[in-house]
């Protein structure tokens, strides 16, 4: 309340008379109050106080020269005159340093909150430009990854030879891939969303895009947070593990379960994604497959400073292990 009152000071067509107002009611209750003798300026002190602090220094000012007029004339012996004698000069001038040092007090207080209302409402007004920012630079960038992957869908149509088409549909759909997640993953602090909310959410729009409503999707909740350059190719390979459980770990229509989890342990943290299917054939090795979704779990884990392996059994288990990143 105070600092609004002194940073928002009334407006001068109120404040002078103010002035005038709190400057008649001290005068009032000087006059009503039995003060003893010696004491001519004790409600005066908080009038000047008060519209210091309520209309700003000009009605302060006034306020001050209005009550030190009156106090001298009616409280200041000789009482009824403005005459000046051994002891008024002392008087007056106790006054005057008194009530200098509460105004410019008070003002200066007033002056530094406003710098810092001004500050404030920059830092606002950056902090919104920022966020705007941010959110345009998302957009184009998703708008120009679903540009590319369209282009590369429309070339598909003119090549005749199967396997390009197939690696144009691949890339393609890589690419729009990628435009989802630039889009989910980031928040509008550039830090990145909670994994397992986004996890889920990701993972669900893979079986819907798959038609693979049979299958269902678990993630673990108590995951911890990804650096923010780790989020995005941790995720994309999440999703190539779960789009290759989708197409190979079960028959079309077959019930199945899939497991998503993110867990550290020291200084590394491990991405695990495990299925109850039929799992990967016997001397299946990750390194010699030519998928290329595997190849893109391949690559982020590099990038990573990682590892990533499958491996059979009771289903598959894929495993990225990677160094956890502390630095900004």
């Amino acid at each position: 309340m105070f600092k609004r009152l002194v940073v928002n000071p009334l407006n001068p067509m109120i404040g002078y008379p103010l002035a005038i107002g709190l400057t008649a009611l001290a005068l009032v209750l000087r006059f009503i109050i039995p003060f003893p003798a010696g004491f001519p300026y004790l409600t005066f002190f908080p009038a000047v106080i008060g519209t210091a602090v309520l209309a700003g220094l000009g009605p302060a000012v006034l306020c001050a020269v209005l009550s030190g007029l009156a106090s001298w004339y009616f409280f200041i012996p000789p009482i009824h005159t403005f005459a000046v004698d051994g002891a008024t000069p002392v008087a007056l001038g106790f006054y005057v340093f008194v009530v200098a040092i509460d105004i410019a007090l008070i003002h200066g207080i007033s002056m530094a909150l406003r710098d810092v209302a001004r500050s404030e409402a920059r830092a606002t007004d950056l902090a919104h430009r920022k966020e705007l920012l941010f959110q345009e630079l998302q957009h184009r960038i998703s708008n120009n990854l679903q540009v590319v992957s369209a282009l590369l869908r429309l070339e598909e149509r003119r090549v005749a030879d199967p396997a390009a088409r197939h690696a144009l549909t691949q890339a393609g759909s890589r690419l729009a891939l990628i435009g989802s997640i630039q889009r989910k993953l980031i928040n509008t602090e550039g830090e990145p969303e909670a994994f397992a909310a986004f996890a889920e959410e990701m993972c669900s729009e893979a079986i819907s895009a798959a038609g693979a409503e049979t299958v269902h999707v678990t993630v673990a909740p108590d995951a911890p947070g990804l650096h923010p350059d780790q989020a995005a190719p941790v995720t994309l390979v999440m999703l190539e593990c779960v789009n290759n459980a989708l197409e190979h770990a079960f028959a079309p229509g077959e019930a199945g379960e899939i497991g998503v989890s993110l867990s550290r342990s020291a200084d590394t943290l491990t991405l695990q994604v495990s299925d109850n299917g039929k799992g990967p054939p016997d001397g299946f090795d990750v390194s010699q497959s030519e998928s290329l979704g595997l190849s893109i779990a391949q690559a982020m884990a590099r990038q990573l400073g990682g590892s990533f392996t499958i491996e059979g059994g009771n289903g598959a288990v894929c495993r990225l292990v990677f160094p956890v990143r502390t630095d900004g």
